[in-house]
């Protein structure tokens, strides 16, 4: 039974919700504020947890700085977001706080358990293959599932991961948003790029030396994104 930390302050909503991913077989911790939330994570019921679902408008500490503080804590628990219709900016910063996948509210019970789905199961280990990639001092361990630069290990939450070893399995083929939306988030429908760029972002921030000129994850202006040098 997947455990879901659900972190929402309305009481009708949260309610609401706790009901319906019950009744699909979750067991759900539920919090109304973001110190309620890191001290359920902090406590025994902690480790057990394994996706968080955040709203972003809560009293006292909003739902960017919990974000911000479970990814001090963890790289690896998925975090959903929850946000109002419209509020674009609030999406990018809450994809730049470290989530994995976004919402809009209100969401619909099937919306909403197919994203914890999809999440659930990037967050699983890839079937590992018997290769690896290096590139400038990148290593990537396909079969390990493991990150090293110049020797050191970079800590990667599973997002990211699975974006890494989906552009590094094809060095020089152009990915479009679309297809990295497809086969990263399992997205199925005409998905939102913003989520592409928040861990592409991310993601260079770990591995580049100056993100603002990636060697690793490169932009290919008006088509998305490469692997290293052609």
């Amino acid at each position: 039974m997947p455990h879901v930390l659900l972190i929402e302050d309305d009481a009708s909503v949260r309610d609401g919700m706790e009901l319906v991913l019950r009744r699909h077989g979750y067991d759900v911790d539920a919090a109304a504020t973001g110190e309620e939330a890191l001290a359920l994570l902090d406590g025994e019921r902690g480790e057990r947890i394994e996706l968080a679902v955040l709203d972003l408008m809560l009293p006292g500490m909003d739902g960017f700085e919990v974000c911000r503080r479970i990814r001090t804590r963890t790289t690896t628990l998925p975090v959903i977001m929850l946000t109002a219709r419209g509020d674009d900016q609030d999406i990018v910063n809450g994809l730049e706080a470290g989530a994995d996948d976004y919402v809009v509210k209100p969401v619909t019970a099937p919306v909403l358990e197919a994203r914890i789905r999809a999440a659930l199961r990037r967050a699983e280990p890839s079937a590992p293959v018997p290769e690896a990639a290096d590139q400038g001092g990148l290593h990537i361990d396909r079969a390990g599932l493991t990150v090293t630069k110049n020797g050191a290990p970079v800590a990667l939450p599973p997002t990211e991961l699975r974006l890494l070893l989906e552009l590094s399995a094809s060095p020089g083929r152009v990915f479009s948003r679309e297809q990295l939306l497809a086969s990263v988030w399992e997205h199925t429908f005409l998905g939102d790029s913003r989520l592409v760029d928040a861990a592409v972002g991310r993601l260079r921030a770990k591995l580049e030396d100056v993100p603002a000129k990636p060697r690793y994850v490169q932009t290919v202006r008006g088509f998305g994104y490469r692997f290293g040098p052609l």
